[in-house]
């Protein structure tokens, strides 16, 4: 057979291909991948990709005519891109056509061999849903970039601001596959050190797709309480952790992405103000959160303290971390037109606003 001759040939080759179908991955050090500080997660994103491009070979990134702004031209400026007649390269740019570009990231997927990611602005999660379904019912490894991923893209408009996205795709991680495991897992991630993290854990996972949700505004960076923010992080692969802890909390701060800061500087007011005890935890993953042994999951949230979860979009999805003892501030509208700090203003989405609204909680 022509594919034995050539093996015989190609040992090297051969051996290769082997461990790409196997879906082996190099050495990857994740917490090497530099980082600025208070950047959008995007932005981060991109220096993974780049970092991804130059070391896996097997890769290919795709994005719906937005290279630019979702950041995947992180990994195309390492590479080229695909076309007719030249296949050197890994970058597919897909055209305003995100539905598609999804499918044939499954069936790369499908083929075996290749990591496909896809990327667009998470408001256009909407067009891709047949196929995100498809990736899980099929448990195939897609990778999902969007980002853009809530209200402070006002500038846009309110038609590019996904407030019930987060919802729509969470409810994936409720669902079950066939496998009877968790069928999607989505990440919205803190800040850099945690986009490093949740790169880190969509590439090493081979069962289900990732969606990472990325900010386009650009993030404080989350203090690490002791040694490395990327260490601290690393917390993310049980799907949430404790960003400030205290013992005997008085209250317990929830959120994910861009909100987990603004949980900080809110803490900041309730310790100087009121001399509260607080703890705050990230949680990127609800799925993979309640997937840990219900110590920790206790830990992180106990079921005796009151819990004020604070999210971008609805309030629905924090609501299964606040409970009963628990309050969830969201967004219960459609955005408007303006820029993102007029809109974190308005909206109460700053430290100050949170602040109060925490004190309000707990008076009742």
């Amino acid at each position: 057979m022509k594919i034995d001759a050539w093996r015989a040939d190609n040992p090297e080759l051969s051996s290769k291909m082997d461990s790409f179908f196997d879906g082996k991955l190099p050495d990857l050090d994740f917490g090497s991948i530099t980082q600025k500080e208070g950047q959008a997660t995007r932005a981060a994103s991109s220096n993974v990709l780049a970092y991804l491009a130059e070391n896996v070979e097997n890769m290919i990134v795709s994005s719906a005519d937005l290279s630019n702004s979702d950041k995947t031209d992180g990994f195309l400026k390492k590479t080229s891109i695909l076309k007719k007649g030249d296949f050197s390269g890994a970058f597919l740019q897909a055209g305003v056509a995100e539905l598609t570009m999804a499918a044939i990231a499954n069936g790369i997927a499908l083929h075996g061999g290749i990591i496909p990611v896809v990327a667009t602005f998470f408001v256009f999660s909407d067009y891709m849903k047949p196929a995100i379904r498809l990736s899980a019912i099929q448990e195939l490894p897609v990778k999902y970039v969007w980002t853009h991923d809530a209200f402070r893209i006002g500038e846009d408009d309110p038609t590019h601001q996904p407030i019930e996205q987060e919802a729509q795709i969470r409810l994936l991680e409720k669902l079950k596959n066939h496998s009877h495991e968790q069928s999607f897992v989505a990440l919205r991630p803190a800040d850099s050190q945690e986009t490093n993290v949740a790169w880190k854990m969509a590439i090493e996972n081979k069962k289900t797709p990732t969606g990472l949700i990325l900010s386009r505004q650009n993030i404080k960076d989350v203090p690490a309480e002791s040694g490395s923010r990327y260490d601290a992080a690393l917390g993310a692969e049980k799907g949430g952790y404790l960003v400030k802890e205290s013992s005997d909390p008085d209250v317990i701060l929830v959120a994910n992405g861009s909100e987990v800061s603004t949980l900080v500087d809110a803490s900041k007011l309730l310790e100087e103000k009121k001399n509260l005890k607080v703890n705050i935890a990230s949680i990127p993953s609800e799925g993979i959160f309640r997937q840990q042994s219900k110590e920790y999951q206790e830990k992180v949230i106990p079921g005796n303290k009151p819990v004020f979860g604070l999210t971008a979009g609805l309030p629905v999805n924090l609501e299964g971390l606040a409970e009963s003892n628990g309050k969830v501030f969201g967004l219960e509208h459609f955005g408007y037109s303006a820029p993102a700090s007029v809109l974190d203003e308005k909206f109460g989405f700053t430290g100050d606003q949170v602040y109060k609204e925490v004190i309000e909680f707990l008076n009742k």
